[in-house]
């Protein structure tokens, strides 16, 4: 094979390398599982998705900026608690302040990381206990309970014989896809992300466009929260717990660089995808889900490690 040929495959699969593993990884678990590919199968699939790939795709315009929000699985918590508490009032008034409180939570991570300067790795995981313990005081580690039927809506119908939580993860995941791809805000992300000095030379106005991160990082993450309170019609304090990490992982796996800069929402949707795909096969051929925490690190790993070198050949 030839040098421009070579280069040109490894173009590719750096830029699609995601899609033809996910792709492999769905005919191995059809071949060895017929329920896998049934209509009830993938659509508790994309159901099981939908929270995770909420937080995930608020998480990835932060790690693209260069930064990091470690509280998610905490806003998650937060919100739940807050809307279920408002949902005993009005249901929509609940799903009205569940998603206002996540917003508000971005944005005092945002307001704490730039007026302490401190990083945001450290900064957001200290946020992420405050905030943990803000949903415990408030529910004083009991289960808060919504009987309002209407409240259970957003989280239990469907349209299409999909859930509403599918429609709404893909909804916010297209508008920040070209948010990301399309808007001036979505280039000084990147800018930032790859350089934040030297965007703030050319006029770009980081603590501005980071904050934008943050809130956005903690409205998805709300409404994540919103919805699963929805479906179940309660809400505690220990609820999302490791999601946070899990976003990560999805948001690393689908080949956004850890170090900011690079990365695409699709690419997030199809980490968040891969990663429920492995749990559901995991599900179907009986296997111990143990395993899962192990496959999950490995691919953590590997996408890191693969990240890092190919910036070591570019430089």
């Amino acid at each position: 094979m030839s040098v421009p040929a070579v280069a040109v495959l490894t173009r590719y699969l750096g830029r699609y390398g995601i899609l033809v593993a996910y792709g492999l990884l769905v005919i191995a678990v059809a071949t060895q599982s017929d329920r896998f590919l049934t209509k009830r199968n993938i659509l508790n699939l994309l159901d099981q998705a939908a929270p995770l790939g909420l937080i995930a795709v608020g998480v990835t315009l932060c790690i693209i900026a260069g930064i990091f929000d470690l509280s998610t699985g905490s806003v998650f918590a937060v919100a739940a608690v807050a809307a279920a508490k408002a949902a005993s009032v009005d249901p929509w008034l609940g799903v009205a302040v569940g998603v206002a409180v996540g917003a508000s939570l971005g944005a005092f991570n945002a307001l704490v990381m730039s007026t302490t300067g401190i990083n945001s790795f450290i900064g957001t995981l200290s946020t992420s206990i405050m905030f943990r313990g803000i949903a415990l005081l408030a529910t004083s580690g009991l289960i808060v309970s919504v009987a309002d039927r209407e409240y259970k809506t957003l989280g239990t119908e469907t349209l299409l014989d999909a859930k509403l939580t599918v429609w709404v993860f893909a909804a916010v995941a297209v508008i920040l896809g070209l948010t990301l791809a399309r808007t001036t805000l979505g280039r000084a992300l990147y800018a930032i992300g790859g350089n934040s000095e030297a965007a703030r030379l050319v006029g770009i106005r980081v603590g501005s466009v980071q904050t934008f991160a943050y809130v956005m990082s903690g409205t998805c993450a709300a409404v994540a929260g919103v919805l699963t309170s929805s479906r179940t019609g309660s809400a505690q304090a220990d609820i999302g717990i490791g999601l946070e990490l899990s976003a990560i992982t999805a948001v690393v796996v689908g080949g956004t660089s850890i170090f900011g800069g690079e990365g695409a929402v699709w690419r997030t949707v199809v980490g968040v995808m891969l990663l429920q795909t492995i749990g559901n096969a995991f599900n179907l051929l009986g296997v111990d889900p143990t395993y899962k925490q192990v496959v999950q690190g490995v691919l953590i790993l590997a996408a890191v490690s693969i990240d890092h070198l190919v910036r070591q050949r570019t430089r």
